[in-house]
């Protein structure tokens, strides 16, 4: 199991942008499918946002198509996410994972949008 690690969250008025960074441990870069994904305040369940594969192929949650980029920065093994025209429900806590082999969950980065 690997680690990877969320971070580039805050506070930002609907409609603002912010981009969020994956850190993903080497060894699993290259060879794995990426996915963001969110929890809602209150809400038990996780839901899918992004996600991208070794090849760049990329795929989008319906409720962020056409906002939300996923990329891969092959330069750091990072995985960023750049989130624009944020609304107040896209607020939740936000976690990356491998798609194919879940690691244990992070502690993910909190993202607030107010309005």
């Amino acid at each position: 199991q690997v680690q990877l690690v969320e971070s580039g969250g805050g506070l930002v008025q609907a409609g603002g942008s912010l981009r969020l960074s994956c850190a993903v441990p080497r060894s699993a870069f290259s060879s794995s499918a990426i996915g963001w994904y969110r929890q809602a305040p209150g809400q038990e369940r996780r839901e899918f946002v992004a996600a991208i594969g070794t090849g760049g192929t990329t795929t989008y949650g319906d409720s962020v198509q056409g906002r939300f980029t996923i990329s891969r920065d092959n330069a750091n093994n990072t995985v960023p996410l750049q989130m624009n025209s944020l609304k107040v429900d896209d607020t939740g806590i936000y976690y990356c994972n491998l798609v194919r082999y879940p690691s244990p969950w992070g502690q993910g980065t909190l993202v607030t949008v107010s309005s």
